[in-house]
């Protein structure tokens, strides 16, 4: 095993550093209400989860039995958007070992990014509530560019922030819109098994997977590139 780390690492945020849904689902409820729809469970505004805000909302309104688009969806959007900040890490927590293991990356010089389609005023929100915007100086959102992921742009501009080529850099996720962002931009890819992906975790083209943090470290020696 490699003794050194990449030069940087970039991380999805929901569903990887943290576990967001609970907000998510309760926030979502919240605009439900006021429409007179019927609330979503768990796993299913879960299921929703991975492309940012409008997918998200456009899909808990069809579950909800009331499909939305053009002017009335965007409304609804906008009404969650402004729910969600009120309250963005009511019940939002960083995954275990997930602080210890930036601690550690931070020691080793290791520079840190965050790549998320959430947009990143909302972003910076909830991990400023978290404590976690100290470990980050690059944090790029869905709304940061015109694209969002799986285009591998964001990741792209997450490593110019951060001073780094593609060929030192690794990304950390738990979808499949992460692998497929990391496939498109030529980056080592590490699947976070705890996340909120759809398919199994064999199915997702990643260089590794694991489920506890605490692992993590090793698994980035092992594809820091010479």
């Amino acid at each position: 095993m490699s003794t050194t780390f990449p030069e940087a690492v970039v991380f999805d945020l929901d569903g990887t550093l943290i576990d967001s849904a609970p907000d998510l689902q309760v926030c979502a409820n919240r605009l439900l209400a006021e429409m007179d729809l019927r609330p979503l469970g768990l796993a299913e505004v879960t299921s929703f989860v991975g492309e940012g805000i409008p997918p998200l909302i456009e899909r808990c309104l069809a579950a909800a039995g009331r499909p939305a688009r053009g002017a009335a969806l965007e409304d609804a959007i906008t009404r969650y958007k402004a729910i969600y900040a009120a309250a963005p890490a009511e019940f939002s927590r960083p995954y275990d070992g997930v602080v210890a293991c930036l601690v550690e990356l931070q020691h080793h010089g290791v520079r840190l990014g965050v790549c998320t389609n959430k947009s990143e005023p909302l972003a910076r929100e909830v991990m400023t509530a978290l404590d976690l915007t100290r470990f980050f100086p690059a944090i790029v959102g869905g709304d940061t560019l015109p694209s969002r992921k799986p285009d591998p742009a964001p990741l792209r501009h997450a490593a110019g922030l951060l001073s780094t080529l593609p060929d030192g850099l690794v990304y950390v996720g738990d979808s499949e819109v992460d692998a497929a962002t990391a496939e498109a931009a030529a980056v080592p890819f590490a699947l976070f098994t705890r996340g909120y992906r759809k398919a199994p975790a064999e199915s997702l083209p990643a260089a590794a997977r694991f489920d506890d943090f605490a692992a993590l470290p090793g698994i980035l020696r092992r594809l820091a590139r010479p």
